[in-house]
């Protein structure tokens, strides 16, 4: 892997025109449709300042919530495809093409896929004093009494509502959802003991399961988690089906010039390499990924699809 995103950089940099080498010449925006303190946030602001050094101008994290996450898609997909207004995101955006009947934009049109940054499973999470200790307490406690327990999300058609809501198919529970303005109001929310449990990914919760203040029931990664060992995956825990990899993407307007997607792409690669970055990436629970254009845009379509038959199956609506 690491030879190959090497290969990368030095062939997308050597290929550059004297159009991309300029490029930029003025502060970039990297527009995230989520609260500051999320996953997306945080690995927004992990990635921006390895840009600005590569590049020699500042990339500015700017956050856009609402309207789960289609105020920032709208505004990225709608403006000059130059270069010099990106789209931080997640799943988020191909979750959207079948969760919403009408959107002003269309995920696999309008955007140019640059790179996934990196990628992290999500977690089941619960306050501090609901009194279960693994998932098949919280699934009986849930079955015992249905519609008493609620959890949060970073909002509707993010991957933890959709997480959720495969939790509860797949275990014939009742769980009421309570949608919130981004991860960390959902997860202050939780921790104040407004919801009883919530889906996350690992860099939101990381600290607030280290400090006690959430107890952590299951990964749904394919496999455990290097940061968080002692938590089983949603198999090991009984509930076979739930495996979700949330990802952290970089995109631009479609038409922006290949040459600049590909010098996106090849420094975000070549930030997923440096040691330091990488150091606090793992220790947030992210793993670096550094993917080509090509690579991400074939993640796109297959999310898009993948995620149609969730929301179907599930019955989730954003309309």
């Amino acid at each position: 892997m690491a030879t190959r995103i090497l290969w990368l950089i030095a062939a997308a940099l050597l290929a550059l025109p004297a159009a991309a080498q300029h490029y930029p010449s003025r502060p970039v925006r990297v527009v995230v449709g989520f609260t500051p303190g999320g996953g997306v946030d945080i690995n927004a602001r992990m990635l921006a300042p390895k840009l600005s050094e590569y590049f020699g101008q500042p990339f500015v994290v700017e956050n856009r919530p609402g309207a789960g996450t289609n105020i920032a898609n709208e505004l990225v997909a709608k403006s000059p495809p130059d270069g010099y207004t990106l789209l931080c995101t997640t799943a988020a955006l191909a979750i959207n093409m079948s969760l919403y009947s009408k959107l002003p934009f269309d995920a696999l049109r309008d955007f140019a896929p640059i790179s996934v940054f990196s990628e992290s499973p999500n977690v089941l999470v619960v306050n501090a004093k609901l009194p279960v200790h693994n998932v098949s307490d919280l699934v009986a406690l849930a079955r015992k009494s249905p519609g008493r327990l609620n959890y949060s999300s970073a909002g509707v058609g993010t991957t933890q509502h959709l997480s959720a809501e495969l939790f509860k198919l797949l275990t014939k529970t009742f769980i009421v959802h309570i949608p919130y303005k981004g991860t960390a109001p959902s997860l202050t929310g939780l921790i104040a003991g407004e919801v009883d449990l919530s889906f996350a990914n690992i860099p939101a919760i990381h600290a607030h399961v280290k400090s006690g203040r959430l107890k952590a029931l299951a990964t749904t990664g394919a496999k455990r988690d290097p940061q968080l060992p002692d938590v089983p995956t949603m198999r090991e825990a009984g509930v076979d089906g739930l495996v979700v990899t949330v990802w952290y993407g970089l995109l631009a307007p479609a038409g922006t010039p290949r040459e600049i997607v590909q010098a996106l792409a090849a420094a975000t690669a070549r930030a997923t390499q440096d040691a330091g970055l990488r150091k606090r990436m793992l220790e947030q629970g992210a793993d670096p990924v550094g993917s080509t254009p090509e690579e991400f845009s074939k993640l796109l379509h297959d999310e898009v699809a993948r995620w149609a038959k969730v929301v179907k199956v599930s019955g989730a609506s954003a309309n």
